[in-house]
């Protein structure tokens, strides 16, 4: 998988693509990650990527010409597959596993990331899909990003270390709460591990595991 990840800020990227689940499999080349800084498609002198928005009010708007430029380059290349263009917005599609799960079938992506007050209109010319990690307003773009790419990079076969962990996420399960989840010491300030957990008996703990996971659920949507 290819994925292009368009912003004016490549160094918030650093750290995540560099830690944990997305550096694996970034190191297994199971996916390439590009990141392109929008200033580098601007045509302005100074690089300048924003202005102010028609009809007046707050804030400023990113331009169509460097989002349209770098869509556009990216796209014209001679590579196998269709590439799906993807903008983040509060009011695109709630992001949710099932939609992670259908990305991570794509061959090729392009993130675009806005800023400031968003993206010039004409920019939706260009998006397949508009997507929301939450009906709430970020500084950017660059975070719903990450959030998105970490949730579909580990679906990709290979990329975590034992299958088994990702198809028993109950998320992957009907968009279940995980279940909870203990370890050792069996006792902890008096706090002790239900019994069942240490039975060893793995048909009553998948039981029980459902049955704690569609409470859990259910007590959060009330």
């Amino acid at each position: 998988m290819t994925i292009h990840i368009l912003t004016l800020f490549p160094e918030m990227f650093k750290g995540p693509l560099s830690e944990s689940i997305i550096k694996r499999a970034i190191e297994k080349k199971l996916v390439n990650i590009n990141i392109h800084n929008l200033r580098d498609y601007s045509l302005d002198k100074h690089k300048k990527c924003d202005d102010r928005p028609y009809g007046g009010g707050p804030g400023m708007v990113l331009r169509p010409e460097p989002i349209f430029a770098a869509v556009e380059r990216i796209t014209q290349k001679k590579t196998k597959g269709r590439c799906k263009v993807i903008l983040t917005s509060p009011g695109g599609k709630s992001f949710n596993q099932r939609l992670a799960e259908e990305l991570s079938q794509l061959e090729k992506m392009v993130f675009i990331c806005g800023h400031y007050e968003g993206v010039d209109e004409r920019v939706r010319k260009l998006v397949d899909e508009e997507i929301s990690i939450g009906r709430y307003i970020l500084s950017g773009g660059e975070l719903p990003v990450m959030v998105i790419t970490d949730a579909i990079a580990r679906l990709i076969p290979g990329v975590l270390g034992c299958a088994e962990s990702n198809r028993q996420e109950s998320f992957a399960k009907g968009d279940l709460l995980d279940y909870p989840q203990w370890t050792r010491p069996a006792v902890f300030r008096g706090m002790r591990v239900p019994k069942i957990i240490t039975s060893g008996d793995h048909q009553a703990i998948e039981k029980w595991r459902k049955q704690k996971a569609e409470e859990r659920t259910n007590q959060r949507q009330i």
